[in-house]
C-alpha cells in the first residue's frame, strides 16, 4: 500500500476509521488465501506424503502478485474514469466475491484434492486477488491522510499477518480435528464477513490530493523505470527478500520432517509465529517514529541472516524439535518487523504523482523474487538438503546486509547527479 504527499482535505471524506477498517477486512481476506497457500497447503502436501519438488512449485502461485505491475496502470485507469468519479469499490467488491467463490470450490471434496486441482484453483485465486490489491492500495493511498501513513502500513502489513495466521495456523488445526472441506468453509465465511465493510462504506471524495497531479497524467511504466528511486528500490527489494524467500516455504515441512504434529505446528509455528510477527511488526512501527526506516534495513536483515543459520546449523547437528520451534517463532518477530520496515520504505521510494504504478512494481519484485527463490528453495532442499538450503539463505541474508546501506547512500543523490 502506498501513500503520496498531500494538500487540503475534502470536507466530506469517509472518517479515517471506517477506512482502517475497509482495507484491514480486505487485506486480512487476501492474506487469508495466501495463507492457506503459502503456509497451510505445503505442510497439509507434506503430511500426505508430497515430495519438496512437489512442494516448490506452490511458489509459483506468487507469479500473479510478481507480475501485476502489468496490468496496474490499466487497472488505474479503469478505476479513475477520464469524466471523473471513482469505481475502487466495485471493482474490488467483486475481486472480492470471486475470490471467495474461488476458493469455495476447494471445499467440494472432503479430504485433499489432488495438488494439481489445489494448485490451479489456488492460482486463479492468486490472480483474482493481485488485481484486487491494486485497487485496495489505491483506495488506502486516496482515503487516508499523511499522518496515517505508519497505521496504515501497518494495517497491511499486520493485516497481512492476521490473515496468514488463520489461513495457515488455524487451518492446519481445523484439518487436523475437523477435515478439509469445514476447513475450507471456516476460511469461506471469514473472508466474507471481512468483506462486509467496504460493502457497507460509500466510497468518499479522496482525503487529499497528491502533491504534482496532472489531470492529463497518464500512469505508466515506462514513468516508473525513468525514476532512481524506483530502480534502486527494486535492487534493494531484492536483495532484502532473496534470503528469507528461499527460507520461508521450508519452515513447516521441515518440522513434519522432525517428527511435530500439524496442530503443534499449527499451534506453536503457525499461530504463534503469526503473533511473534505481529509483535515484530508493531515494534517497528514503533521504531519508525523516531528512525528513518532506510536505517532499519540492514541490521534486521542481518539478524534474519543469523536465524537462518543457526536453523541450518540445527538440522545439520540433528537438534531436538523444540530448540528449532523456538528459533522459527524468533524469525517470524524479525520477519514482521523488517517487512514493515521496508514496506514503510518503498512508500517513500514511490512518492509520485503515479504513486500506486510505482509501488505496485516494487511490491512486484518482492513477489517476483519470493517465487523464483521459493521454487529453488524447494529444488536445493530435494536434490541436495534441507541444511544446504538454508545455509544458502543465511550467506545471501548477511551479504545484502553488507551492500544495501551503500545502494540507500547511493539513491539519496539528487536525480541529477550519476548513478
Amino acid at each position: 500500500m502506498a501513500m503520496t504527499s498531500v494538500a487540503g482535505r475534502a470536507a466530506t471524506t469517509t472518517r479515517p476509521a471506517r477506512v482502517l477498517t475497509v482495507i484491514g477486512g480486505i487485506y486480512v481476506t487476501q492474506s487469508i488465501i495466501g495463507g492457506l497457500t503459502f503456509h497451510g497447503l505445503p505442510t497439509t502436501l507434506r503430511a500426505a506424503g508430497a515430495g519438496y519438488e512437489v512442494i516448490g512449485l506452490v511458489s509459483l502461485l506468487m507469479l500473479p502478485w510478481a507480475l501485476k505491475f502489468l496490468w496496474a496502470p490499466w487497472i488505474e485507469r479503469l478505476r479513475r474514469p477520464a469524466g471523473g468519479g471513482r469505481r475502487t469499490r466495485v471493482i474490488v467488491l467483486a475481486g472480492q466475491g470471486m475470490a471467495i467463490i474461488i476458493i469455495a470450490t476447494l471445499a467440494a471434496s472432503a479430504g485433499l484434492p489432488p495438488p494439481a486441482m489445489v494448485l490451479a484453483v489456488l492460482a486463479w485465486a492468486a490472480l483474482v486477488t493481485a488485481t484486487v490489491d491494486i485497487g485496495c492500495d489505491a483506495y488506502a493511498v486516496e482515503q487516508l491522510p499523511p499522518a496515517l501513513r505508519g497505521l496504515g502500513n501497518v494495517m497491511q502489513v499486520g493485516g497481512g499477518y492476521v490473515g496468514a495466521l488463520i489461513g495457515g495456523g488455524l487451518f492446519l488445526v481445523l484439518v487436523d480435528r475437523a477435515g478439509w472441506s469445514l476447513a475450507i468453509l471456516t476460511l469461506v465465511v471469514v473472508m466474507a464477513a471481512l468483506t462486509l465493510p467496504m460493502a457497507l462504506t460509500r466510497e468518499g471524495p479522496p482525503a487529499i490530493a497528491a502533491v504534482g497531479t496532472d489531470p492529463a497524467h497518464r500512469p505508466s511504466l515506462a514513468r516508473a523505470f525513468a525514476r532512481r528511486p524506483v530502480l534502486i528500490g527494486l535492487v534493494v527489494v531484492l536483495l532484502m527478500q532473496a534470503g528469507l524467500r528461499l527460507a520461508m516455504g521450508l519452515t513447516g515441512p521441515m518440522l513434519v520432517d522432525r517428527g511435530v504434529s500439524l496442530q503443534v505446528i499449527g499451534l506453536v509455528s503457525g499461530a504463534g509465529g503469526m503473533a511473534a510477527s505481529l509483535v515484530g511488526t508493531l515494534l517497528a512501527g514503533l521504531a519508525l517514529r523516531r528512525v528513518a526506516p532506510e536505517r532499519l534495513l540492514a541490521p534486521l536483515v542481518a539478524v534474519e541472516g543469523l536465524l537462518l543459520a543457526l536453523l541450518a546449523a540445527a538440522i545439520m547437528g540433528d537438534v531436538a524439535a523444540q530448540p528449532v520451534l523456538g528459533l522459527t517463532v524468533v524469525l517470524s518477530l524479525v520477519q514482521g518487523g523488517a517487512f514493515v520496515a521496508l514496506y514503510s520504505a518503498m512508500m517513500g521510494w514511490s512518492a509520485s504523482p503515479q504513486a500506486g504504478v510505482d509501488f505496485t512494481l516494487l511490491q512486484c519484485a518482492d513477489a517476483g523474487i519470493a517465487a523464483l527463490a521459493g521454487l529453488s528453495g524447494g529444488l536445493i532442499a530435494a536434490a541436495i538438503g534441507l541444511d544446504v538450503s538454508l545455509a544458502l539463505a543465511a550467506a545471501i541474508s548477511l551479504f545484502a546486509a553488507g551492500l544495501i546501506p551503500a545502494l540507500i547512500a547511493r539513491m539519496r543523490r539528487p536525480e541529477g547527479m550519476p548513478a
